[in-house]
């Protein structure tokens, strides 16, 4: 049975009223309400937080109508009405005192619905919430639900700002705080937003909140799983690749076996009929491509990462962590898990194709580097790598280094310059959508990088050398480390040559000082 593709659409009601496809949440939220009072979750933006709240908020009013042929609708006792309290942060506030003034107009809007006089000593929003609640329940003799959407976005939008950060951070600390004090009064809760703020920093006075984001039980419980395109969007696929599909959008997961798509490019891929980074495009990572300009962090470090739950969810004001903010914001996702004692580790990577290309192609825009030069000189270098022509690609990749950003200079550290030297020609490879492997592990060691193009592989390995006299050396030492720890031999099974390639950067030069290639097979 066809539907329409709901676009933009957050709300429940205008869902199952006007044939939208619905992806059944419901035996998902029915566990909830049966195992718990208080839960948290972090998806990235555009995974379907809001539309799961404003479910959430039809369940608990009573809306049976909306819910018959879904999971939930035979388990559920309409009889009981709830009212509910939500609250979202979708405004700007990027100036001091526009949290409280948002939170105030939202909660004089509660209480004309509600047909509540405000008390007399409501003149701020965690006052005003405790009238609201405390008078709710007793006027409808039934406990309040609260849903608290984008909770951190007051936040976020002025990171760049730490003072007026903290000062939002600790009002909300506050707000949120007014849910405890009011258990009594309150039936269920639940707050989604993109970052994983400690509850010792945001929650101090909430830390009864289950955070549910890394629970494998709930890790569909937005976004879609390979069954919702099958039985929910099959009349619509019909034209499309389902392999493409799940290489450009497919492959995010929080714990659990199952891997996820995106929703919103879901959606517009079975619009438009092309593939495009279409949740890329909604939002810029400039602060990420700041951070990682501060902190000397290599675009190359970022994948593979390992990680365990505190760095995962290490993310503050004052303290954010490369892969915390990379993983929360869905740049990253958990690709593996393992445990070690009693510590479990994730390994953390791209989701899928459109995010591998798009962030790889957005920071190059940001260092300089126009997308169609990206494109260009990754597709030259590619071509004269497959066509044995190491000279030209010596020479081409040379000329590509010279646009090296000048704060790269300022450290002093071999081993960054090193990898900075090494991420553009990732990056580059990675915007046109090469096969690159890096920090590749062999049996005694990791190669810097690995490129399979043409029917062939080449393992690279990057040295710094103070000058152009300290280049044969370095070039010795990456040719022999390569031999020695056996970097080539995972690949000689393939039955395709495969080509060792020393490369040598000066310091002083910033550029590149010399190549050298030796056949392994």
């Amino acid at each position: 049975m066809s539907g329409r593709l709901p676009i933009g659409i957050q709300d429940f009601r205008t869902m199952r009223e006007q044939d939208f496809y619905y992806v059944d949440k419901t035996p998902l939220v029915r566990q909830l309400v049966d195992d718990g009072r208080f839960y948290f979750l972090s998806r990235p933006r555009r995974f379907g937080k809001s539309l799961l709240l404003d479910t959430l908020r039809s369940l608990f009013a009573g809306h049976e109508a909306l819910f018959r042929g879904l999971d939930i609708h035979g388990h559920w006792d309409w009889s009981v009405r709830h009212p509910v309290v939500r609250v979202s942060f979708g405004g700007k506030y990027d100036s001091p005192g526009e949290i409280e003034g948002d939170i105030i107009e939202q909660l004089e809007s509660l209480e004309r619905q509600h047909d509540l006089a405000p008390a007399p000593t409501s003149d701020t929003g965690p006052r005003r919430l405790r009238n609201i609640l405390d008078r709710l329940h007793h006027l409808t003799g039934q406990q309040v639900v609260i849903l608290v959407d984008e909770y951190d976005k007051p936040i976020l939008d002025v990171l760049h700002d730490p003072e007026l950060a903290t000062a939002n951070r600790d009002y909300l600390r506050g707000f949120y705080g007014i849910i405890k004090d009011c258990a009594e009064h309150v039936r269920f809760v639940f707050v989604t937003g993109v970052s994983m703020f400690s509850k010792v920093s945001l929650f101090l006075g909430l830390n009864n909140l289950e955070d549910i984001s890394l629970n494998p039980r709930y890790t569909t419980i937005c976004g879609y799983t390979e069954d919702d395109l099958d039985q929910v969007f099959g009349p619509e696929l019909d034209g499309l690749d389902r392999e493409d599909i799940r290489t450009w959008y497919n492959g995010y997961r929080w714990r659990g076996g199952e891997q996820v798509y995106n929703p919103y490019d879901v959606l517009l891929l079975l619009r438009n009929r092309e593939f495009r980074p279409y949740w890329f495009e909604t939002g810029s990572p400039t602060f990420l491509f700041k951070m990682l300009m501060a902190r000397s962090v290599s675009p190359m470090e970022l994948e593979n990462q390992v990680a365990d739950m505190a760095l995962v969810s290490k993310f503050d004001v004052d303290d954010i962590g490369i892969e915390a903010l990379l993983f929360q914001t869905g740049y990253l996702t958990i690709a593996d898990e393992w445990k070690e004692g009693f510590r479990t580790y994730y390994r953390l990577d791209y989701p899928n194709l459109e995010v591998r290309i798009s962030l790889n192609d957005e920071l190059l825009r940001y260092l300089g580097k126009s997308g169609l030069e990206t494109l260009k000189q990754g597709r030259e270098l590619c071509a004269l790598l497959e066509a044995n022509d190491f000279g030209r690609f010596a020479d081409r990749f040379h000329s590509y280094l010279s646009g090296i950003p000048y704060q790269w200079h300022a450290s002093g550290d071999l081993a960054r310059y090193e990898a900075w030297f090494a991420s553009l020609l990732h990056m580059c490879f990675r915007a046109i959508g090469v096969d690159v492997r890096t920090e590749d592990a062999s049996s005694h060691g990791r190669a810097d990088m690995v490129v399979l193009t043409g029917g062939q592989v080449f393992v690279l390995e990057f040295k710094m050398a103070d000058g152009d006299g300290d280049a044969a050396a370095a070039l010795d030492a990456a040719i022999t480390q390569m031999r020695e720890q056996g970097y080539a031999d995972k690949y000689r099974g393939r039955g395709e040559p495969v080509h060792l390639i020393g490369v040598v950067c000066g310091r002083e030069a910033k550029n590149l000082l010399e190549v050298r290639v030796e056949s392994a097979g």
